[in-house]
Order: C-alpha cells, then sequence, then structure tokens
C-alpha cells in the first residue's frame, strides 16, 4: 500500500503493509532511528513524533492512518544551519539526560506541550510528561530543561 508523507519537511513516499506500525515506518523504511521503541505499548513515551504538530506515540499506531501527514521527528527538528532547537539545548544545557534513550521522545512531547501551553507550569510540565518515562534521571533536570526550553521558545 502507497502511503504519501511528509517527513521532517521532505515528500516520502512508503510502499508499507497495511498493519505497518508507524515507529516501523520511520525506524525501517525512512531508516530515521532516533526515533526509539521502548515498550510496544504506548506505555514510555520513547517512540513520540509530532504528528501535524501534536506528539503522538508512534508504536500504537499505523502509518496508512496518517495519510499526507506532516511527521516531524527529532532528526527534523534541528535549524536548517545544524543548530540545535531550543528544547535540545536546554535539555543538553541542563543535563536533562543521562543513558538519553528516552530523550527523543520526551524532547518531542516537550516541544508539543510548549507549543500549546506556552507559560506551563511545573505542574503542567510534569503531568504532559507522565507518558514519557525515564529510568535515570528522576526528572527533576528534564523539568528544568523543559521550563528553560519553553523560556527559549518562546523568545524565537
Amino acid at each position: 500500500m502507497q502511503v504519501q508523507l511528509k517527513v521532517n519537511g521532505k515528500p516520502a513516499s512508503l510502499d508499507v503493509e497495511p498493519n505497518t506500525l508507524l515507529v516501523t515506518a520511520i525506524r525501517e523504511n525512512l531508516r530515521l532511528t532516533g526515533t526509539h521503541v521502548g515498550c510496544d505499548t504506548a506505555q514510555c513515551g520513547a517512540c513520540t513524533v509530532l504528528v501535524n504538530g501534536k506528539a503522538v506515540k508512534s508504536c500504537n499506531t499505523l502509518v496508512v492512518q496518517h495519510p499526507g501527514a506532516e511527521i516531524t521527528t527529532i532528526e527534523g527538528i534541528a535549524a536548517a544551519d545544524g543548530a540545535m532547537h531550543p528544547m535540545q539545548a536546554a535539555f543538553k544545557d541542563c543535563h536533562g539526560l543521562q543513558c538519553g534513550f528516552c530523550t527523543p521522545g520526551m524532547v518531542m512531547s516537550a516541544i508539543d506541550l510548549c507549543r500549546q501551553h506556552p507559560n506551563a507550569s511545573e505542574t503542567q510540565i510534569r503531568e504532559q510528561l507522565d507518558g514519557n518515562i525515564c529510568r535515570c534521571t528522576g526528572y527533576q533536570n528534564i523539568v528544568k530543561a523543559v521550563q528553560q526550553g519553553q523560556a527559549a521558545m518562546a523568545k524565537a
């Protein structure tokens, strides 16, 4: 089955089986491996991408459910000149990561949160990130990173 998408700003035509998960299409068909697979049950959030600007766990949605959609992966958020997205820079600056496995999904969820709620409180940040599991950090630096990224995104 042919599916037309726009992935990280570029047109993509995929020939997939009707039961192909979005995460599989991203990782295997498009070779964009920054989107991680952690649980296969939409519990951990490591596979989070933006679909038409909204955070979606790509391990529990079929690619054929999104014909013509704009998909943004962690590889697609950097500036054209290669500069990190403000949220990526904030995660680096605040050490909002340790092993890094959850980081791509966490960053994508944080970007969606900040677009929807530019002045999100700490409580709102923690609630939004509830669907993204980090087993290393204890979340303190992640919350600080989201707050810093939120401020930087507001200025951009």
